[in-house]
């Protein structure tokens, strides 16, 4: 109850204040040094989070831990074959996958036009004509890409492969360009290639994620096989892998089968190649961690150093009081009386120094959030748990506490007698 009274009494914090309009310049000094270790951690800490937020946004509509895989020319001879030799995918590629490398939950051939030297699509509807992307798929894509269909549509289903139905999913972009405003196209049909197909769905464009465009246009793969007279051939996989599974060594397993399959050197790293996002969002999350622990590590270590600045001040300011702390234990200041008056001047000024520092961190990634906005860089909410910060608050004030005993020991040191005759 003491101690209570002591801290709600205005003869206190008058004195704490009076103590500290004595040394502005010294406690300025000290303040901007704790403030400054945690505005360093919720500074690193929160662009961090920033960074990993942005690429989980950025391809928050495709399945982490997947990676893409197509074929290229040669760069070592092998079994025979002359370097050089152009790798073709196929669709037996897909059995032979799923049997060889149980870690694969789902895998979807793709081919595009565009590849292999073909244009992109003459579509046309009415009077209108474009020039589009279209692609050949199966239903498996759209479970390691999400393609977000609008509410009176849908995507291609495993009937339109099985029937080579001439059905089609079209993009925002594509419909604006070839329908009128207000018409719905699902249900309604345009031209391919000369060849009609039936508006089955519009998938909407998402800038949070995926890699194809708000034109391209989706068909069944075994329609585009006939269309454009393909036969088996596949321009690359999309594989994904089971969320248990190291993607890095599913990756190799599958890459491992496809050389085997194609008679390619087991040495050649040309022939095969991916882009593994499920490594790179681990790369990511590590340098997130990374950073974080970095942040720590500074933020702590400047926090100290302000906070010894603290106790520094507060032993020259208990120097300073001699006489009136001799004067005060005269007139019957127990020892705890006067210990909680240096410690709670410690607390007080470390904690007004860790929260100038929050709010400073604060508005700071506030302004990075906003001139990151509409921008092509994956970044964004660079935000710090509201645990992480109290935590760090609460540790500042606990080493403002114990170093605050520095200098009350050293008050408590005095005796009225001694501290009476100071001059």
């Amino acid at each position: 109850m003491r101690i209570v009274k002591i801290i709600l009494s205005q003869d206190t914090w008058s004195e704490i204040l009076g103590s500290i309009r004595k040394n502005k310049v010294r406690t300025l000094i000290t303040i901007v040094g704790v403030l400054w270790g945690i505005f360093i951690y919720i500074a690193l800490s929160g662009s961090a989070r920033g960074l990993y937020n942005g690429f989980q946004k950025e391809f928050e509509s495709i399945s982490v831990n997947s990676f893409f895989i197509w074929s290229n020319r040669t760069s070592v001879p092998y079994a025979g074959y002359k370097i050089g030799r152009r790798v073709i995918l196929n669709l037996e590629d897909v059995v032979a996958i799923k049997k060889r490398v149980p870690e694969v939950e789902h895998i979807a051939p793709r081919i595009r036009n565009g590849n292999w030297g073909k244009p992109p699509a003459r579509v046309i509807k009415g009077s209108k004509t474009g020039t589009y992307s279209v692609y050949g798929d199966f239903p498996s894509v759209s479970r390691i890409s999400v393609i977000k269909i609008y509410d009176e549509g849908r995507f291609i289903n495993q009937r339109d492969i099985e029937q080579s139905r001439k059905v089609c999913v079209i993009g925002e972009r594509t419909q604006a360009e070839l329908f009128e405003k207000g018409v719905k196209p699902v249900g309604d049909y345009i031209r391919i290639d000369g060849i009609y197909f039936q508006v089955i769905g519009v998938h909407e464009y998402s800038e949070e994620g995926g890699f194809s465009s708000d034109s391209d246009i989706f068909i069944p793969f075994s329609t585009y096989q006939k269309l454009y007279n393909t036969g088996n051939r596949v321009d690359w996989f999309a594989i994904s892998a089971h969320a248990d599974a190291d993607i890095v060594e599913v990756e190799q397993h599958v890459k491992t089968v496809l050389k085997d399959l194609h008679d390619v050197s087991p040495t050649d790293e040309r022939a095969i190649e991916s882009f593994n996002l499920g490594q790179m969002f681990e790369r990511i999350t590590g340098f997130s961690k990374g950073m974080t622990f970095v942040s720590l590590v500074v933020g702590f270590a400047t926090i100290l150093a302000g906070v010894i600045g603290i106790g520094n001040i507060l032993l020259i300011s208990v120097k300073e009081r001699t006489k009136e702390l001799g004067i005060r234990r005269a007139l019957g200041a127990t020892p705890g009386e006067i210990r909680s008056l240096i410690l709670l001047e410690s607390v007080f000024l470390t904690l007004i120094s860790g929260i100038m520092g929050i709010i400073l961190g604060a508005l700071t990634l506030a302004a990075v959030n906003n001139a990151t906005q509409g921008i092509d860089f994956p970044y964004y909410n660079p935000t710090v748990p509201i645990l992480w910060v109290g935590g760090a608050l609460l540790i500042m004030v606990v080493l403002g506490s114990l170093i605050g005993l520095l200098p009350a020991q050293r008050a408590l040191s005095i005796k009225p007698i001694e501290a009476l005759r100071e001059e």
